[in-house]
Order: C-alpha cells, then structure tokens, then sequence
C-alpha cells in the first residue's frame, strides 16, 4: 500500500457528509473524525477518505494525497527531496496530535498547488 489517504474539495461540507455517509454506509464506511472544514470517513477506526471545505468557494481547490512512510526518517526525507524538487513548504516534518499521538507527518504542494503529504503513524523515540 502507497496511499495512506486521501482528500478532495467539497462546495457544501454538510451536504456531501450526508451524500457520502449514505452512498458508502452499504461497504462499511462511514463518518470517523470531524473539524470545522474536514470530514474523514473510513472503516476498521482509520479514515482514508477526506472531504474538505472548499476556500471561498474556490472550483479549483487543491486535491490531497498522503502516501505511506515506513519511518519518520522518510518522512523527513520526502519533505528535504520534494522542496529540492521544486515543492513549497506546506507544513514541516513533526508531529500532528490533532489526528493522533503518534502522527508524523509532512507537507508540501506540488507544481500544480496540491497538497502532498508523507505519513508514519508508527511511535518513535
């Protein structure tokens, strides 16, 4: 597995979360973790899937992609080799506790303005 998860702009949050929880309540999925601009569903006490607000009702909002780390080591090496790549910084390697303890995560956007992310959920010294 590569993708650890995803996200995409909405132009209604309510709506969508309603839309979404319905159409994919039939494969198991459902709402797991809510902010204010963000809804991520899931199954098995992860959520993969992510909707989020869109910012002044912006129709070309970036899209989110977050791929697997094996280590915090590679997330930091993701986020040194993505700016060396011509990224921008969209959030330093460190921790997330918002998503939970052990979140490690970084971020940056890619040539287009997306948001790429590296994750490692795993606990490190």
């Amino acid at each position: 597995m590569i993708i650890d998860h995803i996200g995409i702009p909405v132009s209604d949050l309510q709506k969508s979360k309603v839309f979404y929880e319905k159409a994919l309540a039939p494969l198991g999925i459902s709402s797991m973790m809510e902010f204010d601009v963000a809804v991520g569903l899931g199954k098995g006490g992860k959520p993969d899937f992510w909707i989020g607000a869109r910012k002044n009702g912006g129709a070309s909002d970036p899209a989110h992609v977050a791929f697997v780390a094996e280590s915090r080591a590679e997330v930091d090496a993701f986020y040194e080799a993505a700016l060396a790549a011509g990224g921008k910084d969209n959030g330093a390697p460190g921790i997330r506790v918002q998503y939970h303890p052990s979140y490690y995560g970084a971020f940056v956007f890619d040539p287009d303005g997306n948001n790429v992310e590296a994750v490692c959920h795993r606990a490190e010294a």
